[in-house]
C-alpha cells in the first residue's frame, strides 16, 4: 500500500560511508580479472562489510516483514555458509566458531540442521553486531590462510558457489534494508538521493523477432547456478519485445485509469492482493497533495521521476499492467534470446553507486536487459528438462523452490555487475514487490 505525507526525514549515515560500499563493489569487479580465488573471495568479502558499514547496530538489526532479513543476520549467514561447507569439510576436527551459530544463521539447509525460524529472524539481538563482524574477520582469516595453499576441486567450487551466493545477500542487504527504513515513519536515507534522469525516456518502440529454434541455458564453462542447466533447445513463436522498461510515467497513466480497481485485468489471486494488501500503486510510491507523487529510494523521498522505470511491482501488477496495455509479459526463453544477441549491458548495477533504476539510454537496439530493474516473465519457475539437483545440503540451494514462483531476469540497480548474466534465472513469489522487480512488455504478431 502507498503512503501518504510526509514527515521529517532523517540521513542514517554520513555519504562518505554510502560511497564506500559501491566503490568497493566496483573493486571486487575490477579484482575479477585475472584475480586467484583466495583474493576474489576476499574482495567480495570486503564489499559486503562496506555495503552494511553505513548501518547503525540498530539498524542492522531490524526485520521489516518476514521476507526480508536484518542486514546482521545477512553478515552472519554468508560466514556460515563458509564455514559449514568449506572449513569444516577441509578440517573436519575444527570445533565451530559458536556451536550456536549453526541454529541461527543457518537459512533453509534441512539437512544442516534445526534453524532459527525466517519471519524470527529480527528478534536476534544476540549475537551483537560486532560479534558478528568479529566471526566474519576469524572465518575470513582462517579461510584465507586455508587457501593459500591452494584447495581440491571440490573445495573450490564451493568457495565459488558461496563467492555468487554472497553476492545474492549482497543485493537483498540492500533491499531489504530499504524495506525497513521505508517502513520506518522517519524514511532515513541508506545513501545520497539519485539524480534525476535530466531527460525524457526513449520513446518505446517494438523489436520484432521471428519464430525459430533457440539454446538457452548456461554454457559449459563459467560458473552457473544449477537452475542455469542444462542448456536446451527450445522453440519460440514469433512476437515483438519492447526495447525498454515501463516507466513511471506510461504506469501514472495505468493508476490514472483505474488500473488498480479493475477487476478484469487481473488474475484471481492478484486481484485478491488487491483488496487484502490496499495496493494502489507500486511499492514506496507516496501520494502527495495536489495529485503529485513522491518515491521512496535508498536515498530518501524524492519526486516521482516520469522517465525511470517503474520497480517493486509484484508479477500479479505487471500482468495485469501487460493485459491494460494490449500486451503480455515475454517468457523466459523470449527475453534470454533478445539478451543473448544484445551488443552490451546497458542499465545500471550496484556499483554504479546510483542504487536506483535509471532511464534508458538511447539506442537501436534493446536496452536494460540487464540491469536497472529485475523483469518479470510470463514463465513459472520449474526444472529445465535433465535438471538433476546436486546431492546433499547443497542441493537444496535452488531446486526445492521450483514450483509456485515466476521467473524474473536481467539484474537490477541493487545487483554486482558481476553477478548479472544471460542465463541467470532469478524467482519470487507473484506477490512479491520488494525487489527492484520492473516491466518488460512483449506481444504477438
Amino acid at each position: 500500500m502507498r503512503r501518504r505525507g510526509r514527515v521529517a526525514r532523517f540521513r542514517a549515515v554520513p555519504d562518505a560511508e554510502a560511497r564506500r560500499s559501491t566503490q568497493e563493489l566496483a573493486r571486487a569487479r575490477a579484482a575479477e580479472a585475472g584475480a586467484s580465488l583466495r583474493d576474489r573471495y576476499l574482495a567480495v568479502r570486503r564489499a559486503t562489510g562496506a555495503l552494511a558499514a553505513p548501518l547503525t547496530p540498530e539498524d542492522a538489526m531490524v526485520q521489516s516483514m518476514p521476507d526480508a532479513s536484518p542486514a546482521k543476520w545477512h553478515l552472519g549467514h554468508t560466514t556460515w555458509f563458509f564455514e559449514t561447507f568449506v572449513l569444516a569439510r577441509a578440517r573436519p576436527s575444527r570445533p565451530p566458531f559458536d556451536p550456536a551459530y549453526g541454529y541461527l544463521f543457518n537459512s533453509y539447509y534441512e539437512a544442516a540442521g534445526p534453524r532459527q525460524p525466517r519471519p524470527e529472524r529480527g528478534l536476534l539481538s544476540r549475537p551483537s553486531l560486532a560479534d558478528v563482524n568479529r566471526y566474519r574477520g576469524a572465518v575470513d582469516a582462517e579461510l584465507a590462510e586455508l587457501m593459500e595453499g591452494g584447495l581440491p576441486d571440490p573445495l573450490a567450487e564451493i568457495v565459488e558457489l558461496g563467492i555468487n551466493h554472497e553476492e545474492q545477500h549482497q543485493e537483498l542487504l540492500l533491499t531489504d534494508v530499504k524495506h525497513a527504513f521505508g517502513a520506518s515513519p522517519l524514511r532515513p536515507a541508506y545513501a545520497s538521493p539519485p539524480p534525476p534522469a535530466g531527460g525524457p525516456a526513449p520513446a518505446l518502440r517494438w523489436i520484432a523477432r521471428e519464430a525459430r529454434m533457440v539454446e538457452v541455458g548456461a554454457p559449459g564453462a563459467g560458473f552457473a547456478f544449477d537452475n542455469e542447466r542444462p542448456r536446451h533447445p527450445e522453440r519460440i513463436p514469433a512476437h515483438a519485445l519492447a526495447s525498454r522498461l515501463v516507466t513511471c510515467g506510461e504506469w501514472l497513466a495505468f493508476v490514472a485509469d483505474g488500473g488498480y480497481r479493475r477487476p478484469e485485468l487481473w488474475m484471481s489471486d492478484g486481484w485478491d492482493a488487491v483488496r487484502r494488501s490496499g495496493w494502489d500503486a507500486p511499492l514506496y510510491w507516496i501520494a502527495e497533495p495536489g495529485g503529485r507523487w513522491s518515491q521512496f529510494t535508498l536515498g530518501g523521498v524524492r519526486p516521482l521521476d516520469e522517465a525511470e522505470p517503474v520497480a517493486h511491482v509484484s508479477w500479479y501488477e505487471a500482468d495485469a499492467y501487460a493485459r491494460w496495455a494490449g500486451a503480455r509479459l515475454p517468457t523466459e526463453a523470449e527475453w534470454e534470446t533478445a539478451a543473448a544477441a544484445a551488443p552490451e549491458a546497458t542499465g545500471t548495477f550496484a556499483d554504479d553507486g546510483r542504487l536506483h533504476p535509471a532511464v534508458a539510454a538511447p539506442g537501436d537496439g534493446p536496452r536494460q536487459l540487464l540491469g536497472d530493474a529485475w523483469e518479470w516473465t510470463g514463465s513459472p519457475y520449474t526444472p529445465y528438462p535433465g535438471f538433476r539437483p546436486a546431492t546433499g545440503a547443497l542441493g537444496e540451494y535452488n531446486g526445492k523452490f521450483m514450483v509456485n514462483q515466476l521467473v524474473l531476469r536481467g539484474g537490477s540497480c541493487a545487483t554486482p555487475r558481476r553477478h548479472a548474466r544471460v542465463s541467470y534465472r532469478n524467482f519470487f513469489h507473484p506477490d512479491a514487490r520488494w525487489q527492484f522487480s520492473g516491466v518488460r512488455l512483449a506481444r504477438d504478431p
